[in-house]
């Protein structure tokens, strides 16, 4: 029986269910109810935890109060897109707790869960059931009720745990959204999963915890429009195969066609019995095992190209940062008004910087920001009253937390959830005008704005009452699917359908790395044609995945 555990253990638990998480990261993200290609729950909580495990793991004589330290200013920092933001807000509620403590008993336990839980749904302007955040919920009225039978905390946590895994089997009835998709939510299984690591420390599981990495890359200004190419494929795989006999001609042109079925860049080179095997897939196991049916294998090698992707895209972010902040004058004059805008492409960043945006972070759906992303800007810009345009949903949360964080001056977070909403906030700015007045205005041009984005489907599903199959053409609206087809334009005009009114007076159309100006010009012109009273114009995002992003206003 064990009733109570120390610093160190903590310390053990915590880095545990981190690394837990980003095992299963990738896992995580294709839990997204939409299938798009940008999915990235997993991705923002485990960098989300890897910025608190960084100062974890730097901890050489733990107690509960420089843990609890390092938990909560390391997650609160580094918190990416919503569910990393709830996540940040539930270890500080759980650290400050335990803070007061030299150790944690089953009692304290509960009481720390009871204070992450309800600093969590503080933090949450319209708290949402089926969630991380009704997970995290179940675990800690679990937690309270197994407290007035045992004070054992291997029975504890076990219970605990088996009740958040019941609760999250359950987010489907409770949003139809996931049950349409067929999936639990995203959130509430990343927190699952650090809760099981920590688990598995506590049940005396090895874990290794010399390869934390830095866990918030910066990501602000634009990167390389080469960096930002989709990956079809997203593991590299490569194999020497020691055949059983000669491998011959149908052998190799037999293993080639169904190599080229499951992936690209297909390479097999045969010398009798050995043959050199590569390919670029996203089932690599598919690979191995039918490399099986010839022969036995060795030299394997399968590199995620994907995480090197992405390592490049924050490589070159980081870059441009400082080259962003070498260019600023140090003693730039202090002024009334600034604006900070989340973007992503070459030409939605012109736009915004032709608008007379002081600061640009590059985010978006595929890289959300973190906090300390927003306090970097912030920081950057030097006036009294600042504006930050998020343009995501999933990115307001983490401007929010870090408007709370900064004293000095004053930062009016827009709940702009489309580029398009953030173009339109900055317009209709006036200089004359009080913050409040402005306020007003811009949040009720915001909402005259109705979005469009086209990309493409990831994996077979069905949502919105529509049956989508992979590689599909979509058109997402502002709160859901609104058009599938096999055509991007078609797909895009019928979108335009949905989202235009008798009243309607602007369509803005962004097109995106993939689409050449030319099909632009040709979707412009279908548009002109069809709605010969509304202005229509087009402009270059270089917004990558997707091909447009078309506003109605």
């Amino acid at each position: 029986m064990v009733t109570s555990i120390d610093g160190k253990m903590l310390q053990k638990m915590f880095l545990s269910g981190a690394k837990n998480l980003e095992a299963k990261k990738e896992w995580i993200n294709e839990l997204n109810v939409f299938p798009v290609p940008d999915g990235d729950t997993g991705t923002n909580m485990t960098l989300t935890i890897m910025s608190a495990a960084k100062e974890v793991g730097a901890i050489e004589n733990p107690t509960m109060q420089n843990l609890a330290k390092a938990i909560s200013s390391g997650s609160l920092r580094g918190a990416r897109g919503n569910s990393g933001v709830i996540m940040s807000q539930i270890f500080r509620g759980f650290t400050k707790e335990i803070k007061q403590f030299d150790t944690i008993d089953a009692v304290t336990f509960a009481n720390a869960c009871d204070h992450a839980v309800e600093t969590a749904y503080k933090a949450v302007m319209k708290p949402k059931e089926g969630t991380i955040l009704t997970v995290a919920k179940g675990m800690a009225e679990k937690a309270r009720e197994l407290v007035m039978e045992t004070d054992d905390l291997e029975v504890i946590f076990a219970g605990v745990i088996e009740e958040g895994d019941y609760v999250l089997s359950q987010t489907p009835e409770m949003l139809p959204v996931l049950k349409q998709a067929g999936v639990v939510d995203s959130g509430g299984q990343g927190l699952m999963q650090v809760v099981k690591g920590g688990y598995d420390a506590f049940m005396g599981k090895e874990t290794d915890f010399t390869s934390f990495e830095t866990a918030a890359p910066k990501t602000d200004v634009s990167v390389d429009k080469e960096a930002e190419l989709d990956i079809k494929f997203g593991y590299c795989t490569e194999f020497i195969i020691m055949a059983d006999g000669i491998f011959t001609e149908t052998n190799e042109h037999e293993f080639k066609s169904y190599l080229q079925g499951i992936g690209d860049c297909v390479v097999v080179v045969a010398d009798d019995d050995i043959v050199k095997v590569h390919v670029h897939t996203n089932d690599p196991g598919l690979a191995i095992q039918k490399a099986l049916t010839y022969g036995s294998l060795t030299s394997m090698k399968i590199d995620n190209m994907r995480e090197e992707h992405n390592e490049k895209l924050i490589k070159d972010a980081q870059k441009k940062a400082e080259s962003q902040k070498e260019e600023k004058t140090v003693n730039q004059p202090r002024k009334d008004t600034g604006f900070i805008a989340v973007s992503i492409g070459e030409g939605l960043d012109e736009i915004f910087k032709g608008l007379g945006v002081d600061y640009l972070i590059t985010g978006g759906q595929t890289m959300n920001p973190s906090t300390e992303d927003m306090l970097n800007a912030i920081d950057n810009v030097n006036a009294d009253n600042i504006y930050i345009l998020p343009n995501n949903k999933n990115i307001i949360l983490a401007a929010e937390q870090a408007k709370s964080l900064v004293e000095d001056k004053n930062i009016i977070v827009l709940p702009t959830k489309t580029i398009p909403q953030g173009i339109t906030a900055v317009i209709n700015y006036v200089e004359n005008k009080s913050v409040d007045e402005n306020v007003e205005t811009m949040t009720a041009e915001i909402a005259r704005v109705k979005t469009g984005q086209i990309t493409y489907a990831v994996r077979d599903t069905s949502i919105d009452g529509k049956e989508i199959h992979e590689n599909d053409i979509m058109g997402i609206g502002d709160s859901g699917i609104l058009s599938v087809g096999s055509d991007i334009k078609a797909t895009a005009l019928d979108m335009v359908s949905q989202l235009i009114d008798d009243e309607s007076e602007i369509i803005s159309v962004y097109y995106g790395a993939d689409t050449t100006e030319e099909d632009a010009d040709e979707l412009v012109a279908k548009l002109e044609e069809l709605y010969p009273d509304v202005d229509i114009e087009v402009n270059a995002g270089g917004q990558p995945i997707y091909y447009y992003i078309i506003s109605v206003e």
